[in-house]
């Protein structure tokens, strides 16, 4: 029996990006990052903050999701979750990671690489204090990535931590807090036409500072 191959043909998208120049880039990739998602920000694009997390075991087998940016600085690129969920796990087990941010309607991407780190108690603690009530209450009703028998017991969880938390301040689950990507690798990209994309890539470099490298797209 034949196979029918199945493709799905190139499309006709039309790059047209300005063109990224070494000499217009900041010698700090990351107040450069910055600049990027303030225009980001700015085009009021569905959800600037978006990001893939990549994560893989100790073994290697890698796994990706969307999670939001909650806190950039020198330091790194800060998100929050379930320590006990697959991809805390994976954290844990492998303290590496890379992010993208694709801005389609801005033709830009930027990838990330690092190390991990966990975020402080007390930036933890500042974080999930500003977080929504609902979401606080979500925080302790899901056992994230963990098999469950039905949607209901997801809302039964959560009814008994409304009555529980209805006039009281809702503390941080143990289980919930920060992770930070400290990057040793920061790519800018922007489309340009005939697919001769502009890459730019900040290397970490072990004495401090940063070097800039063009890459063929």
């Amino acid at each position: 029996m034949q196979t029918e191959k199945i493709f799905v043909p190139d499309s006709e998208w039309a790059h047209d990006g300005k063109a990224l120049r070494e000499a217009d880039m900041d010698p700090d990739p990351m107040k450069q990052f910055r600049a990027w998602l303030d225009e980001a920000q700015a085009a009021n694009l569905p959800q600037p903050l978006g990001m893939t997390l990549a994560t893989s075991t100790g073994d290697g087998k890698p796994s990706a999701r969307m999670v939001l940016l909650r806190g950039v600085d020198e330091r790194g690129f800060a998100f929050f979750t379930n320590y006990d969920s697959r991809k805390g796990q994976e954290l844990r087990d492998n303290p590496q990671a890379a992010l993208v941010f694709y801005w389609a309607e801005l033709d830009r991407q930027i990838r990330i690489e690092g190390t991990v780190e966990l975020v402080s108690d007390e930036e933890s603690d500042a974080y999930f204090r500003s977080r929504p009530y609902g979401s606080q209450l979500g925080a302790w009703a899901s056992c994230q990535s963990e098999v469950i028998p039905s949607r209901e017991i997801l809302e039964k969880q959560m009814q008994g931590l409304q009555a529980r938390y209805r006039e009281n301040e809702v503390p941080r689950p143990p289980r919930w807090g920060g992770f930070r990507v400290v990057p040793n690798i920061i790519e800018f990209w922007e489309g340009r036409p005939n697919r001769l994309h502009d890459r730019l890539c900040y290397l970490r470099r072990a004495e401090g500072g940063w070097t800039l490298q063009r890459l063929a797209p």
